[in-house]
């Protein structure tokens, strides 16, 4: 043999061997690739999303090896139907969702409470309407959505009032806010963090006063948006659950901690471009308020009297035919 086909030879060796070195140290893609996750959200992306949209614009959902597709939702989207369905994994929905569910059999569990005020208030001109206790409903033409939870909320104040139909104006209402703001509504629901904030900017511009009728402060502690997945998903998945709630959750408690409300603001502005920064801030800080009432509050905990309450209020209106123990659906075990 040759010294020059010797050294071909051994140069096709080292080749090879350089090749197999180079493939062992790669990636198993197979065994690392992200978990693919829906999570379907309430309502559209704005500030009531907002720790949401930071856990995705972060990477907080990539660092714990899930790839999140973040959905909005709307009033024709409905979250625990799509995780019935297997369109999602993940979603958000409100208590009386969860119960109207869970009475006709659905697996849905809840693992975290995301706001523990009800941002589902009535704004009004406090300038011209006086509400200091609840018998001052009386007479008042009162903005209602016919079939939506604000319904439930305001007969069940009504009945703590003794007043019936017959001593208010019910007005249904519907996505246009002109029968308000032409006076011709006295009280109207809102999300107070969002078109609360919205009205009561363009209502001060016009020289008005407003203030906000709040039912937690009368007692009614109706639960809002709260995180929910299957019980399959619990049983079969738990480690995904853990992982997406704890990088769900790191991500409502950054974005609500002040340091970060700069960049917090720009990426709200991104998503909503039409409001004034002023506008955006007040929506924060409102939220704030509402998700994390303490500064050292755990975000997500949850509020097992309220979601008691609810069921309660569902049973008295007939909106449920029979009890369902509402406890047994919350998960607070996946809580980091």
């Amino acid at each position: 043999m040759s010294e020059h086909h010797g050294l071909k030879g051994n140069g096709r060796a080292l080749t090879a061997l350089a090749i197999v070195l180079a493939v062992s140290f790669l990636p198993i893609r197979s065994s690392q690739a992200a978990e693919a996750v829906v999570y379907r959200l309430k309502w559209l992306f704005n500030v009531s999303v907002v720790g949401d949209l930071y856990a995705d614009e972060k990477g907080l959902f990539a660092e714990k090896n899930l790839a999140v597709t973040v959905k909005e939702g709307g009033p024709e989207r409905d979250a625990i139907k799509e995780i019935e369905l297997g369109h999602a994994q993940f979603g958000v929905a409100s208590a009386d969702q969860v119960i109207r569910a869970r009475s006709k059999g659905s697996p849905v569990v809840v693992i975290a409470q995301l706001f523990q005020v009800n941002p589902l208030q009535w704004i009004y001109r406090s300038g011209r309407v006086r509400i200091g206790n609840l018998s001052d409903l009386r007479g008042k033409t009162l903005g209602v959505t016919f079939g939506g939870n604000d319904e439930s909320i305001l007969r069940t104040l009504l009945a703590m009032a003794g007043l019936t139909e017959r001593d208010v104006n019910l007005f249904s209402v519907r996505y246009d806010y002109t029968p308000f703001l032409r006076d011709r509504v006295d009280i109207w629901p809102v999300y107070r963090n969002a078109q609360g904030i919205i009205l009561q900017d363009q209502l001060g511009a016009e020289g008005e006063e407003t203030a906000f009728f709040n039912p937690a402060e009368y007692g009614v502690r109706f639960v809002a948006n709260s995180v929910v997945t299957s019980e399959a998903m619990v049983r079969e998945r738990g480690d995904m659950v853990r992982r997406f709630l704890s990088s769900l959750l790191a991500g409502w408690q950054m974005a609500l901690e002040a340091s970060r409300q700069p960049q917090v603001l720009e990426m709200l502005a991104r998503f909503d471009p039409n409001l004034p920064p002023r506008v955006l801030a007040a929506q924060l800080d409102a939220t704030r308020s509402m998700v994390r009432p303490e500064p050292n509050f755990s975000v997500g905990a949850f509020d097992a009297a309220a979601w008691r309450q609810t069921e309660r209020i569902m049973l008295e209106q007939g909106l449920i035919p029979q009890p369902v123990g509402v406890e047994r659906s919350l998960e607070p075990a996946f809580l980091p």
